[in-house]
């Protein structure tokens, strides 16, 4: 039986028992060389045996631990715990019976991060959701952050152990040759980081531990960046699309999956088609931007008349690249935090410049540059008109804007709010579900009412008025009705299929049948059985954790049908 109790990305708390009222382990969990342990590793008379909450495994199989030790070994199940060698098998497939998959050679790995990064992430998809993923001779103090976020649930002390006898004091921050024993000093650092790694879990910060975590040595800092780069898909699928705030401290950081996510939606971000001048805005501190005295102070400048209909607000920034106004309600963009001291890396200007590039491509009459000195990041994209002297929320900076967009808009046909605010919650709608649900609920006889980022979008058919879902900045993307997810469901999205019964609270895992394995961590939900809605509400689990976990909260519910 196992219990996601918390995660983070694809780092877990998770309760596992063999019985239902049975001992149970909590993981992330260090397996122990002390016998008395509900889990530990003991000698048998063919080598280590596994022990855990009373059955044992052995992880020899009577073979030594070298570099070739797994190519002619078949993986050994007992008592629900299967044990593989590296090298993996080209067809390796968890059996049915395995609660638990272990890898005990793995500290061949220790400083080869392909080889580590292609095993973890093999071995996670092919245990899924529902298995715990052990890997023992690899955990150490610096590591055991960046392995549970990867989604390695057990790890033992055995290496901590070896290089304390040796000397080498390890720390979650440093290698330390002392020349004494320090085996015990480093067990205890292990114990202390893995407690640690829970508390981050629970707060769901554990990337901003591995950015830190990482630094400590160079084969902390490779897998981390081979992780981001080959694992992306691997680690975006268990990305929350919610979230609480967090920080961008390292170049690692800007490659987040959640940052790379966003930046990739936007390439394909369509921009409002009554928008016909475009101004630049630099972000600010407080999220989300237009809560903040900066765009407040903006927001002063550019709806002072009729003409801002006109207008569309584009934030240029790092981590994300470029930030509609309409989207700065949208996680990651209302949650992150990075230090600003007026000096861009490369890879910032980078992907600054192909997003607004992007952007700009989309075709307007006249943009409007309100960064002052960081015009250099967008400097060439297009011709522009400069605003700002001095400071962007100096009142001669404020006026140049209000005049540049009065003099833009002079001679352009105005815009009404309410074609706007369709305009505005058309985008929104596409950037979160895509273009043919953004096209099916704003039909001819849909609209928007309300003020950003208070949105309702309303269908008036037949004398008859029917609320198809809000925006609010708590949620920070729209929440749908029943009658909206009718519409989103009929196109095959954000479905999960669920077994014959009547909703009465929170949908679990164990009614789930089969969901869209597009569904991420806070998305919206629709519980469909026999082709008919039966229910609306935010995601718990991603899609496929739907499906592979039997136990748990998939779906908050929202609106349900009454039978």
């Amino acid at each position: 039986m196992l219990d996601v109790v918390a995660r983070s990305q694809r780092g877990r708390i998770c309760e596992y028992a063999r019985e239902r009222d049975g001992p149970r382990l909590s993981t992330p969990l260090v397996v122990s060389s002390v016998e008395e342990s509900d889990a530990c590793i003991v000698a048998g008379e063919g080598g280590r045996v596994l022990r855990i909450l009373g059955k044992e495994v052995p992880l020899e199989s009577g073979l030594l631990s070298t570099a070739n030790s797994g190519k002619d070994s078949e993986p050994v199940v007992k008592d629900g715990i299967e044990v593989v060698r590296l090298p993996l098998p080209e067809d390796f497939r968890v059996d049915d019976s395995a609660e638990i998959v272990v890898i005990p050679n793995g500290f061949e790995l220790r400083h080869d991060p392909r080889r580590l990064v292609d095993a973890v992430i093999r071995v996670r998809e092919a245990a899924g959701f529902g298995r715990l993923v052990c890997i023992l001779g690899i955990a150490e103090p610096s590591s055991v952050a960046l392995l549970s976020y990867m989604g390695v649930d057990m790890f033992d002390d055995s290496l901590s152990r070896a290089a304390g006898l040796n000397g080498m004091r390890l720390v979650p921050e440093a290698e330390i040759n002392t020349g004494k024993d320090e085996s015990a000093s480093n067990v205890e650092s292990l114990t202390r980081e893995v407690a640690l790694v829970r508390d981050f879990i629970r707060a769901d910060r554990l990337r901003e531990l591995c950015d830190q975590r990482s630094a400590s040595v160079p084969s902390g800092v490779a897998t981390l960046r081979i992780y981001d780069r080959v694992g992306y898909e691997y680690a975006e699928e268990t990305c929350s699309t919610v979230g609480c705030r967090f920080c961008c401290n390292t170049v690692q950081a800007l490659r987040r999956p959640e940052v790379m996510r966003f930046q990739n939606a936007i390439q394909n971000y369509r921009k409002p088609s009554c928008k016909r001048i475009l101004v630049l805005l630099p972000c600010s501190a407080k999220k989300p931007y237009h809560i903040s005295k900066s765009h407040r102070a903006f927001a002063s400048a550019i709806h002072t008349a009729q003409h801002d209909t006109l207008v569309h607000e584009v934030i240029v920034t790092s981590p994300l690249g470029a930030v509609p106004r309409e989207l700065d309600m949208f996680f990651p963009a209302n949650a992150y935090d990075i230090p600003v001291t007026g000096e861009w890396k490369c890879e910032e200007k980078r992907f600054i410049r192909e997003l607004v590039g992007g952007i700009i491509s989309q075709g307007y009459d006249k943009v409007i540059c309100h960064l002052g000195d960081d015009y250099e990041l967008v400097e060439g994209l297009a011709d522009m008109e400069c605003t700002v002297v001095g400071d962007p929320t100096s009142p001669r900076s404020l006026e140049n804007l209000d005049k540049a967009l009065r003099t833009a808009a002079k001679d352009m046909d105005k815009v009404g709010y309410l074609e706007e605010r369709n305009d505005y919650v058309r985008c929104v709608l596409q950037f979160q579900f895509g273009a043919d649900v953004a096209d099916a609920i704003m039909d001819a006889d849909t609209y928007a009412i309300g003020k950003f980022p208070y949105w309702k979008i309303i269908r008036e058919k037949d004398g008859k008025k029917v609320q198809l879902g809000m925006m609010t900045p708590e949620r920070g993307m729209v929440s749908l009705t029943l009658e909206g997810a009718e519409i989103v469901a009929g196109l095959g999205h954000n479905i999960v299929e669920i077994q014959d019964f009547e909703i009465k609270g929170n949908l679990f895992a164990i009614g789930v049948v089969s969901a869209d394995p597009s569904i991420r961590i806070g998305d919206e939900a629709i519980f469909v059985c026999n082709g008919q809605v039966r229910g609306v509400g935010m995601a718990e689990m991603c899609g496929r954790e739907m499906t592979d976990l039997k136990r748990g909260i998939a779906v908050k519910t929202r609106h349900k049908v009454k039978l």
